[in-house]
């Protein structure tokens, strides 16, 4: 393969003129912003953002004046993955840590309340822990992930040059950027889509050179087949996109504060945040992870996917019914009845699809179920299909009318969705980087199987404590309100419910405490790896190969 750096200077060099243009208006703008805005909190937002456009200036500078940089010269564009990998870390452990803060909030208010720091309040953090799992550690996961995947399938480059790097560090400008706001108190109040106006501004035009770099890596393969995960992987980015851009539309009172309104209201605004919601959950979150498990899986088992064609129906179906099942969440509201009843039909439908792609991942192993005694990575990227198929049945049985009248905005929700997020999203994240450090920086072998078997037990342990003491405090929240006296009224108080959720909200945290605790063996596992492995006599993730 010798189209690297010859291709990229002929056809798509202008990228080291669009991208630092793009940078400097995003500096000025940042600039205009800090110094003219009458909302402090706006102002702290525009340097904030100037100094993110300045450091990416520098580093493009640094990276590519006068010379090509070393990775652009090789058949693929590796240091970005392994850029991705070590942000994913970086992010996994703070956004962690801020949901163990936040456990201990509930559990032990008196203790962990300063009324006198306002950004350290419950409000404030709770989207910061969101936003930092889901998309600061996961999108980070899913960029890096994708990144090698459709190279190595379509044993093409990354199309664009130096647009994967803007992709990279532009993504976790947002993330930057999200963050602080909410630390500031600057917030949409939509769950999953906190961000405001301009945050929002500048993601789209993040996720746009995403797609653009993505297909057109898949436009330029070498393989005349598109492997079934670069579908998910597709499918996600283009959904995600979509999903963003109609649930943002929004007017900002002003080009220099921070607040907007949104441009649906009542009925419709719940629609259209639930329709965002739950699909940030099915494409986000499970599309885009699905793309993870289809590669991953056989490429550790060292086996072909179970079924070529399950994996079609598992696509299709997915992404036709998912897309459907968000007005399960508005369930005995306003929404009217028959789009009630159509999200809860297409939920419960979801099941079958979501449980024949569980099944494709787990026969993957079909010959090879011996390697589970012996590989940890691999047990770990099973059991994280498990817990998919555990959460995609839940979801479904939680979407039924009675069901939910018991269920939702209860503690079950926070048990059913840390299912997904920590055994699902989590798991299936660790076993790929795990994969990946060994691979991309030219080491035979982890540093440890020994931490991975301790990473895997204690978190495992970790997770069945938090699920299963929400599932209990939930179940409990969801009898204790709705239960009534022979006089007709409330039997328990808010106060009575509160404090029966005590020991639960304790267990709960001591969980998590568990789970961060496995991370952070990861994170020397991984650091160890890379400074102290044996080097591999041949790197064969840097080799083009026939896809896999």
């Amino acid at each position: 393969m010798q189209t690297s750096a010859s291709e990229a200077s002929a056809s798509w060099r202008i990228d080291l003129f669009v991208l630092p243009l793009i940078l400097g208006l995003g500096w000025l703008a940042g600039i205009l912003e800090a110094a003219r805005s009458p909302d402090p909190a706006m102002a702290i937002q525009g340097w904030t953002f100037a100094a993110c456009m300045m450091g990416i200036g520098v580093w493009y500078l640094w990276s590519y004046a006068g010379r090509t940089p070393a990775d652009e010269r090789t058949p693929y564009a590796n240091d970005v993955v392994k850029a991705g990998v070590i942000a994913s870390m970086f992010w996994a452990v703070a956004g962690m840590a801020v949901g163990l803060i936040l456990a201990l909030q509930l559990s032990f208010p008196h203790w962990f309340y300063f009324p006198d720091v306002p950004w350290t309040n419950f409000g404030r953090l709770r989207p910061l822990h969101t936003s930092a799992v889901i998309f600061a550690f996961g999108g980070n996961v899913l960029i890096a992930t994708s990144f090698y995947v459709v190279q190595r399938t379509s044993r093409a480059r990354l199309w664009g040059g130096s647009l994967p790097w803007f992709v990279f560090w532009g993504y976790n400008t947002f993330i930057v950027l999200a963050g602080t706001g909410y630390l500031l108190g600057i917030t949409q109040s939509k769950e999953y889509a906190e961000p405001e106006w301009y945050a929002d501004i500048w993601l789209t035009l993040v996720w746009v050179c995403y797609l653009l770099t993505f297909l057109g890596t898949i436009i330029k393969r070498r393989e005349p087949h598109i492997y079934v995960a670069n579908w998910f992987y597709l499918s996600f980015i283009v959904t995600i996109a979509m999903l963003h851009i109609v649930n943002n539309l929004s007017w900002p009172v002003s080009l220099l504060e921070s607040q907007s309104y949104s441009l649906f209201s009542g009925v419709q605004s719940a629609l259209t945040q639930w329709w965002y919601g739950h699909n940030a959950v099915g494409f986000f979150l499970t599309a885009g992870f699905l793309g993870i498990m289809y590669y991953f899986i056989p490429k550790r088992a060292e086996r072909p996917i179970y079924s070529y064609r399950l994996s079609i129906v598992h696509f299709w179906s997915l992404i036709f019914i998912y897309i459907w099942a968000g007005p399960h969440h508005l369930l005995y509201t306003a929404l009217p009845e028959w789009a009630q009843t159509l999200g809860m039909t297409f939920s419960v439908i979801l099941w079958m699809p979501s449980w024949g792609g569980m099944i494709n991942g787990l026969m993957t192993l079909s010959g090879a179920w011996d390697k589970l005694r012996t590989d940890p990575v691999l047990r770990m990227l099973v059991v994280s299909v498990a817990f998919y198929g555990m959460s995609t049945f839940e979801g479904p049985v939680m979407s039924v009318k009675t069901v939910n009248a018991l269920s939702h905005y209860t503690d079950w929700t926070i048990g059913h969705v840390h299912s997904g997020a920590l055994g699902w999203v989590a798991y299936v994240s660790f076993g790929a980087i795990y994969c990946l450090v060994p691979w991309l920086w030219g080491k035979k072998t982890l540093y440890s199987n020994a931490l991975v078997e301790w990473h895997f037990w204690i978190s495992t342990l970790g997770i069945v404590l938090y699920i299963t003491s929400m599932w209990v405090a939930g179940i409990m929240q969801g009898l204790m309100w709705r239960a009534y006296n022979e006089f007709g009224f409330l039997e328990y108080s808010f106060a009575e419910a509160v404090q029966a959720m005590h020991p639960y909200y304790i267990i709960r945290a001591i969980g998590g405490g568990l789970f961060l605790a496995g991370v952070l063996i990861m994170v020397f596992n991984l650091w160890k790896t890379v400074r102290q492995g044996a080097p591999a006599a041949a790197a064969a993730a840097l080799v083009p190969e026939a896809a896999e």
